[in-house]
């Protein structure tokens, strides 16, 4: 765990991850679900690191984590989006850019899907955003504003977020020339995460479906972070 300034000046904590003898690799900041930075989000940021990026999950949450749905839903509605995304997301980037990375993606999932948006929209400091089966409300703001390239993995069967906000959002990045791609799977929510009901899960895993979308969401970061 590390100590990041905030534009505000404010310390937050986060999980640090990076690949060895690799100062100067792209930087990626790593926003969690719900459930906050469990073992599965740790466990996902050490795979990108493998893959040779220097990753920053901020702590949203600071220090607490969720196993049920209930607890998850409590300690998400606590949370302040703006500030998380403009504060803790875009001082994670900064800290990046100051200590090595050149370019710095984000990349989110659920909640942190919705707050990648967020953070496309409005933290000048990311060069591309990867979000998993999140977006959010049509009040935070055009997603027409983004300016860099945009990846979505979205679930079919998602009861969370649905593929219709999905259409729109597609819509509306097609009328303003975001450069984007989007992808959809034959899934439902959180497709991507292993835990089980009770364990920060929802039990909708699809092995087949998260590899194939872990390996585009690389290869995308790959390819714009170089």
């Amino acid at each position: 765990m590390i100590q990041f300034p905030r534009p505000d000046g404010k310390n937050a904590p986060g999980y640090y991850a990076a690949p060895s003898g690799a100062a100067n690799a792209p930087g990626v900041v790593m926003l969690e679900e719900w459930w906050g930075v469990t073992d599965h989000i740790k466990h996902t940021a050490d795979d990108l690191a493998s893959a040779g990026f220097r990753i920053v999950v901020p702590d949203l949450y600071r220090g607490r984590v969720a196993a049920v749905g209930d607890e998850a839903n409590h300690l998400m509605e606590g949370l302040d989006f703006g500030d998380a995304a403009t504060q803790d997301a875009r001082g994670a980037a900064q800290y990046l850019k100051s200590t090595g990375s050149k370019k710095v993606g984000v990349i989110g999932f659920c909640m942190g899907g919705a707050l990648t948006i967020l953070a496309a929209m409005y933290d000048p400091e990311f060069d591309a955003a990867v979000t998993f089966y999140g977006y959010p409300p049509p009040e935070g703001g055009d997603v027409g504003n983004i300016k860099i390239p945009l990846q979505g993995h979205w679930a079919q069967r998602d009861e969370h977020f649905g593929i219709a906000g999905v259409d729109k959002i597609e819509a509306r990045l097609k009328e303003a020339g975001v450069p984007y791609e989007f992808h959809r799977y034959d899934a439902q929510h959180a497709f991507h995460n292993p835990n089980q009901p009770g364990h920060a899960g929802l039990g909708h895993f699809n092995e087949e479906l998260a590899k194939l979308a872990w390996k585009r969401s690389v290869d995308f970061l790959k390819k714009n972070l170089a």
